[in-house]
């Protein structure tokens, strides 16, 4: 029986038929997108080691730690607080505007942290990508379970502030991990996609803080859209309503804040957005699967 010819002496075409014959396939070859979402849930353990890993890193050199994550969105809070409530007058008509304001910017931080860590989740990792063949998407998602880990402690600092505000515990509190569950849907949609535009082009990168900023001033951070709209066409509170970041914040702020009221259709958004967003985001992001290791 003759033997096998060196690898050497086979072309190209017949490496591949070599290759298929024995159940091989090339390392960039993007799977069907259910096999590829399988293939990313089998790796949930590494995701939660990497998020770990990362989170314990992310602060140590600084002599405060891991104080940041709660002092950042407090010292924004501040800066709010001093500008737009006191200057600007933004707090007239809303009670509690500290609570207000704080519930705003702890919602709203968390979905900018997951925007900003899916930007670096593939350039900061593409000697990993190079060297170990696994589905990217882990490294957008570890971004987010590494949010989720951070977000967790901000929600105990935030629980208690707006208590200390004068905010009594409710039964609707019970809704607020329903509420980052669905927001959390949102986050990981929306960094799978800046994930891929980031990772196609480092002009978007450059671009982001722009957008999250524009994003903020007309998401309802510091001010009440039902004030700001209560002399303008319907459309435009409806508008607004409509915007994922409002939608996420205005619920969080009607379970914390008994003077606070949000149309309960908003939790028909908060759902919408969050299976939509990580419907969309998967798929954007597992469309450029092959491409990832050649930036």
């Amino acid at each position: 029986m003759p033997a096998d010819p060196p690898a050497a002496s086979l072309s190209a075409p017949s490496l591949a038929d070599l290759a298929a014959q024995h159940g091989l396939s090339r390392s960039t070859t993007r799977q069907p997108m259910l096999s590829y979402a399988r293939d990313v849930w089998s790796r949930r353990d590494f995701i939660v080691a990497l998020a770990s890993g990362r989170n314990s890193a992310e602060y140590q050199d600084t002599a405060l730690g891991k104080a940041w994550q709660v002092l950042a969105p407090l010292l924004n809070a501040l800066v709010y607080y001093l500008v737009f409530g006191l200057l600007l007058g933004t707090n007239k008509g809303i009670p509690n505007y500290t609570a207000f304001l704080i519930i705003g910017v702890f919602t709203f931080t968390y979905t900018t942290r997951c925007v900003n860590g899916g930007t670096r989740a593939i350039a900061r990792n593409r000697q990993l990508i190079r060297a170990v063949h696994f589905p990217r998407a882990v490294l957008p998602v570890a971004v987010v379970i590494q949010e989720v880990q951070q977000q967790l402690v901000s929600m105990l600092i935030l629980v208690v502030i707006v208590l200390v505000t004068g905010e009594p515990l409710t039964v609707l509190w019970l809704t607020i991990p329903v509420i980052l569950v669905l927001q959390t849907m949102f986050n990981a949609g929306i960094a799978m996609m800046f994930a891929r535009f980031t990772a196609a082009s480092a002009d978007v990168t450059q671009l982001v803080p722009f957008l999250l900023q524009t994003w903020r001033y007309f998401s309802g951070v510091f001010f009440s859209i039902a004030v700001f709209t209560a002399h303008k066409p319907p459309w435009v509170r409806d508008l607004m309503w409509a915007n994922p970041a409002t939608t996420y914040m205005e619920l969080m702020r009607d379970v914390m804040m008994t003077s606070h009221m949000a149309p309960a259709k908003l939790w028909l958004y908060a759902l919408a957005w969050g299976v939509a967003m990580l419907v969309v985001g998967f798929w954007v992001f597992h469309r450029a699967e092959e491409s990832y290791a050649r930036g």
